[in-house]
């Protein structure tokens, strides 16, 4: 058995090795830091010379998105890449791929906004990515890599489960493990498939008049409001089925644990840090990291949920995943989130205090934790509202630490 080759490259550099090796037909994309080497390193490596995968740098992502759409629509594996900012602007044509059932890749190395934002890293698009960021009652198989390696893995995976189920798929990354350098065993080759085998797996692509069977025809309008919700019923059925069959996840260290945290991506590699210096102090946590952010693992949160007592979610946002993580419980138990913005990674120490406080709240009888949640320290009662004596406006706490934050749970 021949050695496995390791080399060390970018997050970025990763995605676009892959695609090549995956048998990728076509990239469609437009550069935006923190992404850009993904389309240098597919300009560089010159697929087309080799595999025969085309490579185009579109003139916008509102380009790039409608290629893909067309190069979907013809049963072909396609892809782009961007940035927070520019998949806002593709957001339109996802849902698109979503309504007309097309399989794609979007590949999205998030940074900080809103707006223009910041070019370091951020998991700000969580939102925007699992809840359908378009127009419509549509999902993203949703694919959150915390190495080099899965940036690699994940590239192939997404395009197995795109064509699956006809559906887009995403692997949401974030600046940080796009631009970080780590040892990769790159996937071995894939040969592109042969117009006889895309015609085979892809009865429903528009690739042509072929004998034997009517046009096909590829679109998401549907002006009959009764065949609109046949429609849509399928579509919905179908991701009954992904959330079924498709959730995906780590567990680390949750065997004995008494708390847990949730993180995916960046977040996720703080997390293990966290747990190491928080079990020397005696604090038993572990870590439950969504692979899949959809379909979210909502079941064995809640089965994890139902012996802790307390869960942090920790993300580089304003707090999004914790709104699914409280669901999942059903507020049975202590949620809380903590995470920095602005393009600041939270630092694991800092993580290990929230944990410390929550174990100390835990320890409070329910109606002393409630009213600790309720009402903090320094806050004036003003009529129906709270006040801090130094908030310019009624009901405003000024943060003792900008660009950090905790939320109680619900």
């Amino acid at each position: 058995m021949a050695e496995k080759e390791i080399t060390l490259m970018k997050g970025n550099e990763a995605i676009a090795h892959a695609a090549i090796r995956c048998g990728c037909d076509g990239y469609f994309g437009y550069p935006i830091t923190p992404q850009s080497e993904v389309l240098e390193t597919l300009a560089a490596e010159k697929p087309w010379e080799t595999t025969g995968m085309v490579v185009v740098q579109a003139e916008s992502e509102v380009s790039s998105i409608n290629m893909v759409y067309g190069g979907a629509a013809t049963g072909k594996r396609v892809m782009t890449s961007s940035s927070s900012p520019g998949v806002s602007l593709m957001q339109e044509g996802i849902s698109y791929l979503a309504g007309a059932e097309l399989p794609a890749l979007v590949v999205n190395v998030s940074r900080g906004g809103p707006g223009l934002g910041t070019i370091q890293p951020s998991q700000a698009d969580y939102f925007q990515t699992v809840k359908g960021g378009g127009h419509g009652d549509y999902r993203l198989i949703t694919l959150a890599p915390a190495s080099v390696q899965e940036m690699a893995d994940f590239v192939d995976l997404a395009f197995e489960l795109a064509f699956k189920y006809r559906n887009p798929a995403m692997i949401l990354s974030d600046g940080a493990i796009g631009q970080m350098m780590e040892k990769v065993v790159l996937p071995p080759f894939k040969p592109r498939r042969t117009e006889e085998e895309v015609i085979k797996q892809c009865p429903w692509a528009a690739n042509g008049r072929k004998k034997g069977r009517k046009p096909n025809i590829i679109t998401s309008l549907e002006l009959r409001s009764e065949a609109m919700e046949v429609i849509n019923l399928r579509i919905q059925a179908k991701y009954r089925e992904i959330e079924k069959t498709e959730v995906r996840y780590e567990e680390y260290m949750t065997e004995d644990a008494e708390y847990l945290i949730v993180a995916f991506g960046s977040a996720a590699r703080i997390s293990k840090k966290v747990i190491a210096i928080a079990r020397e102090q005696g604090i038993k946590v572990g870590l439950l990291r969504p692979i899949t952010l959809w379909p979210f693992p909502t079941k064995r949160i809640a089965e994890l949920g139902s012996r802790m007592k307390g869960i942090l979610s920790l993300e580089i946002n304003a707090g999004q995943m914790v709104e699914d993580i409280r669901l999942a419980v059903e507020c049975k138990v202590p949620v809380k989130w903590y995470g920095r913005l602005g393009g600041i990674i939270p630092e694991p120490e800092d993580v290990e205090e929230q944990l410390k406080k929550m174990t100390r709240l835990s320890a409070l009888p329910y109606d002393e934790r409630r009213n600790h949640t309720a009402r903090k320290p320094g806050l004036q009662k003003t009529g129906t509202s709270e006040r801090h004596p130094d908030a310019l406006l009624p009901g405003l706490q000024p943060r003792r630490r900008p660009q950090t934050g905790v939320r109680s749970d619900c």
